[in-house]
């Protein structure tokens, strides 16, 4: 079965019209739905929703599921759902392939997809055929010839308002459409197409972890399922002896090496799940964020 991850947000033609150019096989396709900015907005992004949905089967013959993404600009929590919505995928077809299109929507679930899809291709190198991450660029922005076309009306507007009004218009509501068509072309022309920062989380910034390029051994997941639990030792021998009191061993010299080790090939030299802080003759240790992402993803494995 091939199945279609498509995010649904201000775009129709570049998240269906590149399958059907290309011919590609659309046996099962999941719209993922999320609310960005004002109401008209949702209720716009929902149009566009429920024609995909509806072309996707006529067109396409899919079968097509629409699912929620609760904020779409939690990168945490849409890398976790990405995780786990490829991950079922995968699992309920050993020969299926799953593909996910990453044009539209927030950033932030663009980016949470691609990254899941990416860490699930480091964990199942067998299964890396079976993924596909892709992009789609729209043959031109609708932007540019919506500002020509207000930029015209309110030249328009200018001229009647230069020229004398005719019967029923009123001086009043000409000039305020003459003055917000300006102020409209003045703020794109300044701004773009977006307007400031928001703040996510404490911060105007979203940091897009990379994931790493190795799979997680069995020690090296209790290591990090530890990390996850406890948030941070102050040492690796710490770390060391609540591993070896959680699994019931014996605190040696040996054990403590053994953790150590396999704590560097976790560290930023090695597959980048785990930060250490060097503080005295000790390091403080604890998951990075990729890492905190990993066990996101996992903790019902790790249960």
């Amino acid at each position: 079965m091939q199945t279609h991850v498509v995010p649904v947000g201000f775009d129709y033609d570049r998240l269906i019209a590149p399958l059907v150019r290309e011919q590609l096989t659309v046996d099962r396709v999941i719209l993922l739905e999320g609310a960005v900015g004002s109401q008209a907005n949702v209720e716009y992004s929902q149009r566009i929703s429920e024609k995909l949905e509806q072309d996707f089967r006529n067109l396409l013959g899919a079968e097509t599921e629409r699912v929620s993404v609760v904020d779409v600009y939690d990168y945490d929590a849409a890398f976790e759902q990405a995780f786990a919505l490829i991950e079922d995928e995968l699992d309920a077809d050993p020969e299926g392939e799953v593909w996910v299109n990453i044009a539209s929507m927030p950033r932030t679930v663009s980016f949470a997809f691609a990254t899941a899809a990416h860490s699930m291709m480091v964990e199942r190198p067998e299964d890396r055929d079976r993924i596909h991450t892709y992009y789609t660029a729209p043959e031109k922005y609708l932007e540019t010839e919506l500002a020509e076309e207000l930029r015209a009306s309110a030249d328009l507007l200018e001229a009647v308002a230069d020229g004398g009004l005719g019967d029923g218009i009123d001086g009043a509501d000409l000039e305020e459409r003459l003055t917000a068509a300006r102020d409209l072309l003045s703020e794109f022309d300044e701004r773009g197409t977006t307007i400031g920062a928001k703040r996510i989380g404490g911060s105007h910034i979203v940091e897009l972890p990379v994931a790493s390029f190795s799979n997680v051994k069995p020690f090296e997941e209790l290591i990090l399922f530890t990390l996850g639990e406890h948030g941070e030792f102050e040492s690796v021998s710490e770390l060391a002896s609540a591993l070896a009191d959680d699994l019931n061993e014996e605190y040696t010299d040996s054990f403590r090496s053994k953790v150590t080790y396999t704590v560097d090939k976790l560290g930023p030299g090695g597959k980048g799940y785990v930060e250490r802080e060097e503080h005295g003759k000790s390091y403080r240790t604890r998951l990075s964020r990729i890492g905190e992402l990993w066990v996101r993803a996992h903790h019902q494995d790790g249960n």
